[in-house]
């Protein structure tokens, strides 16, 4: 399956923060996170795994009890069931995949 980005509408999640939900099936899924600068991905956690790749920007990432600053290029892996979320430093773009698919997201 193709999924082109150009036809995929950015959904505004407000705070400064704004998504595309690109591929998926029910066992995996990827998404477009984009954030402006001092935009908050709140703290939570979920049944799902995921590894989020820094496209673009600059952010102060919480996971569990390490707190780092990652940059375009760094990728994390949070395990099901962590708390985790990030302050936006640098206006940026994170790419997260999930599996399985957050059914929550569509």
């Amino acid at each position: 399956m193709f999924v082109y980005n150009n036809n995929v509408e950015l959904e505004d999640l407000g705070d400064g923060i704004s998504r595309k939900i690109l591929a998926h099936s029910d066992n995996m899924m990827a998404v477009e996170v984009h954030f402006e600068k001092g935009a908050v991905g709140a703290m939570h956690n979920h049944p799902h795994e995921q590894l989020t790749y820094v496209l673009s920007g600059s952010f102060e990432f919480t996971i569990g009890d390490e707190t780092k600053v990652v940059n375009a290029g760094d990728t994390m892996y949070k395990e099901p069931g962590i708390e985790h979320g990030c302050v936006c430093l640098e206006a940026g773009v994170l790419i997260d995949n999930f599996t399985p698919m957050r059914k929550d997201f569509v």
